[in-house]
């Protein structure tokens, strides 16, 4: 019998990507219409995830599972961080988010553009339990966008563990295997394994 998961994201994107990692390991359920958007003011990335996941476990009586994922960029400080998806302003619109992240590394030299995705993973159950996993994949940030796939800031980011294309030109599958996301959710199949 499959574990179900209750999802906190009603991200498409994000849905696909969490069961393409996971596998015939999960059921993933889809987060209730009636349950609405989780304020996300933790000053972290896992206490945004648990506040998502605890929100979705309660309403649901059921498991569930939440992320939260930053881009923490060196030359700015380690900003967007936890406030990535949220950076342009609280629409969170990504568009505006990237072209501010740009904007904000115009004159940075390629070299010191360094940055990282990291990804926390967390599963609450109705009992109090949990199951937390991390994920971190260092990169590059380039000066313009490149590709169509992915979402957020993937048409920018170029990891280091990959062949020189941004996340936003690979496909699923080779994105998933070096990822933040892949990482942390690999991690969590595991331990939910355990």
């Amino acid at each position: 019998m499959r574990l179900a998961l209750v999802t906190a994201t009603a991200n498409p994107h994000k849905v696909e990507e969490i069961s393409a990692i996971l596998g015939d390991a999960v059921e993933l359920l889809p987060r209730p219409d009636e349950v609405g958007d989780v304020v996300e003011d933790a000053d972290t990335l896992e206490g945004n995830a648990r506040l998502k996941a605890v929100a979705i476990c309660d309403a649901t009586g059921q498991a569930a599972v939440a992320d939260d994922t930053g881009l923490e960029v060196d030359a700015l400080g380690g900003a967007p961080g936890v406030h990535s998806a949220r950076y342009a302003g609280p629409d969170g619109d990504a568009a505006a988010n990237l072209a501010k992240l740009l904007r904000e590394l115009e004159g940075v030299p390629a070299a010191e553009r360094t940055a990282r995705f990291r990804t926390v993973a967390l599963v609450r159950r109705p009992d109090g339990s949990e199951v937390v996993t991390h994920g971190v994949v260092e990169g590059l940030i380039i000066e313009s966008a490149r590709g169509t796939g992915g979402f957020g800031y993937d048409p920018v980011f170029v990891p280091v563990d990959g062949d020189g294309a941004t996340f936003a030109e690979m496909g699923d599958d080779a994105k998933n295997a070096i990822s933040h996301r892949g990482r942390a959710f690999r991690a969590l199949r595991d331990a939910l394994a355990d």
